[in-house]
C-alpha cells in the first residue's frame, strides 16, 4: 500500500504537539473532534471531467467527512457564450461551475476551503504527477476512460471510473491488468449495484426463489425527451468556431479527427459512435450489470450474441436507437434485450418472476409474496452497500475490491461493445470469454479494437 494522505499521522501529531506549546486554539477541524475526520484519516481527491455526472461524483465524495478534493481537470473552462447558446441537458460544464459547485458542497458540509486551495488543470497529466492525491475520478465521454484510467493507476491513484469502463474490450483489459500490476483500488460507476434492494433480488434469485433462472429480459428504451430530440434533430451541423473556453482538440484526443460544431460535445457525444455506444452503453450498462450480477457471470461473459437495430442517422448522431438482441450463456441463461417497454430488467425462473425498476430499485413480483421472503441464516447472503460512493472510500482504506470492480466493469462494458458490434456488422457472434475473442468473423473481431489518433495510445 502506498504511504496515503497529504500529512503523515507522525506528522500531524508532532506539528499538534508543537502547536500546544503555544496559547493557539486548534480547531476541531484539525484535531479529529465533534464530528470532524483530522486530515491524517482524509483520502484526497482530484476529479477528472466536470460534465453532468463528473459533478454529480464530485459532489457526492465532498460531502463525504473524510475526503478532500484539491483539483479539478478539464478540457472546459466552463466559461462564455458557448454554455448559454445551447441547452445542455447535463447543465453547465467544465472547470468554473465546477469549482463553484465545489465550494458550495464544501460550505454545506461545513469543509469551507478558499478558491485558492484547488488547484484547477485543463490537462489530466499534469494533475497525476500530484503526489499528495491518492484517488481520482474519472468522468469524462467514454472514449478518455481508459488512457486516463489507466495513466492513473501508473501514477499510484486509486480510480472511482465512469460506467461503461471503457470505449473498448482491449482497453478494459489494459485497465484491469493495470489494477492489479499496480495494486490499486478501482470502482466503476455502476451505482445500481449498489442498490439494497437490488442486492435482494440477487438473494432471492440465486436462492432458488423463483425457481431455476431461465431468461432476463433487459428493457432500454429510447423513449426520453432527449431521445426524442435526437430524432426530430435531422438538420445539417456545419462547421463552427471553436469556442475560446474549449481545448477541442484535447477533447478529441484519441478519436479521430472531426470538425467541431457544437452538438458534438457534452452529453450528446454518446450518441456518436467515436466517442460512445448510445443507449446501449449509456443507461443499457446500468442494466446489463444487473444482469450480469443477478447471473452470476461476473467474471466471464456471454458465449453468443444475436443482435439487430436500427440507427438515428442523420448525419451526426449515428447510434442505434432501436434494436432487438439476445445473449447466450454457457449454463444455458439467456439475456433477451429490446428498446422498448419500462426501463429495467425481469428476472424469469421456473416458479416465477421478479422485476427490477432503473433507476431507484423497484421491486415488482408475479407473486408479491416473493418479496416478503426473509432470507434464512444458512443460504446465501450478499454483503449490503453503504453507497456506491461510500463503497469506494471504504474500499480504498481497507485494500480490498469494490462491489464494481474492474473486473466487472471490464465484462459488463465488453458485453455492451458486442451488442453494437453484432448491430454493425450484422453477424452472430461467438464469443469467447476466457480468451476474449469473436471465434466465427474475421470482420466483426476487427471491429473489437478501436484504432487511435496518434499521440494518444493505451
Amino acid at each position: 500500500m502506498k504511504k496515503k494522505y497529504t500529512v503523515s499521522r507522525r506528522q500531524f501529531i508532532k506539528a499538534s504537539a508543537a502547536a500546544l506549546a503555544f496559547p493557539t486554539l486548534i480547531p476541531a477541524s484539525a484535531l479529529g473532534k465533534n464530528g470532524f475526520t483530522a486530515p491524517s484519516e482524509r483520502i484526497v481527491f482530484g476529479c477528472i471531467g466536470l460534465g453532468g455526472q463528473g459533478r454529480h461524483n464530485m459532489r457526492a465524495f465532498a460531502s463525504q467527512p473524510d475526503t478532500q478534493i484539491v483539483a479539478l481537470c478539464d478540457v472546459d473552462t466552463g466559461e462564455g457564450e458557448f454554455h448559454n447558446s445551447f441547452g445542455f441537458p447535463s447543465g453547465p460544464n467544465g472547470l468554473m461551475p465546477g469549482l463553484n459547485d465545489l465550494l458550495k458542497t464544501q460550505a454545506r458540509n461545513n469543509k469551507p476551503s478558499a478558491k485558492e486551495n484547488i488547484k484547477l488543470y485543463g490537462d489530466f497529466r499534469e494533475l497525476l504527477t500530484r503526489n499528495d492525491i491518492d484517488a481520482v475520478t474519472v468522468c469524462t465521454p467514454d472514449h478518455w476512460h481508459g488512457i486516463i484510467t489507466k495513466t492513473a493507476l501508473e501514477n499510484g491513484k486509486d480510480v472511482y471510473c465512469e460506467k461503461p469502463l471503457t470505449n473498448s474490450i482491449p482497453e478494459g483489459r489494459a485497465v484491469c491488468d493495470a489494477v492489479n500490476r499496480f495494486g490499486r483500488i478501482l470502482q466503476t460507476g455502476s451505482h445500481e449495484r449498489s442498490n439494497n434492494s437490488v442486492r435482494y433480488a440477487y438473494e432471492l434469485v440465486v436462492n432458488g426463489y423463483i425457481g431455476e433462472l431461465k431468461e432476463i429480459h433487459v428493457q432500454m428504451p429510447n423513449s426520453d425527451p432527449h431521445h426524442n430530440f435526437l430524432r426530430k434533430n435531422t438538420e445539417p451541423k456545419p462547421p463552427m468556431p471553436v469556442p475560446d473556453s474549449l481545448n477541442y482538440n484535447m477533447w478529441l484526443g484519441p478519436a479521430p479527427w472531426a470538425p467541431y460544431t457544437l452538438e458534438r460535445v457534452h452529453f450528446w457525444w454518446r450518441f456518436i459512435t467515436d466517442y460512445g455506444g448510445g443507449e446501449i452503453t449509456d443507461r443499457g450498462a446500468h442494466i446489463i450489470d444487473l444482469a450480469q450480477f443477478i447471473n452470476q457471470t461476473d467474471n466471464t461473459g456471454p458465449v453468443e450474441i444475436i443482435a439487430k437495430g436500427s440507427r438515428v442517422g442523420n448525419g451526426l448522431y449515428n447510434c442505434f436507437i432501436e434494436y432487438a438482441f439476445e445473449c447466450r450463456y454457457e449454463k444455458g441463461t439467456r439475456i433477451i434485450g429490446t428498446s422498448k417497454g419500462e426501463r429495467g430488467l425481469k428476472l424469469i425462473g421456473t416458479d416465477g418472476w421478479i422485476f427490477i425498476h432503473i433507476h431507484g430499485g423497484q421491486l415488482t413480483a408475479s407473486d408479491p409474496r416473493i418479496l416478503q421472503t426473509k432470507i434464512k441464516p444458512d443460504q446465501i447472503h450478499v454483503e449490503r452497500s453503504p453507497g456506491h460512493h461510500r463503497n469506494f472510500l471504504d474500499s480504498v482504506k481497507l485494500r480490498r475490491k469494490t462491489v464494481a470492480n474492474e473486473e466487472i466493469g471490464h465484462r459488463t462494458a465488453s458485453i455492451c461493445h458486442l451488442l453494437n458490434i453484432a448491430m454493425e456488422s450484422g453477424q452472430k457472434l461467438e464469443w469467447d470469454p476466457q480468451k476474449e475473442v469473436i471465434t466465427n468473423s474475421d470482420i466483426a473481431e476487427k471491429m473489437v479494437q478501436r484504432p487511435m489518433r496518434p499521440p494518444w495510445s493505451i
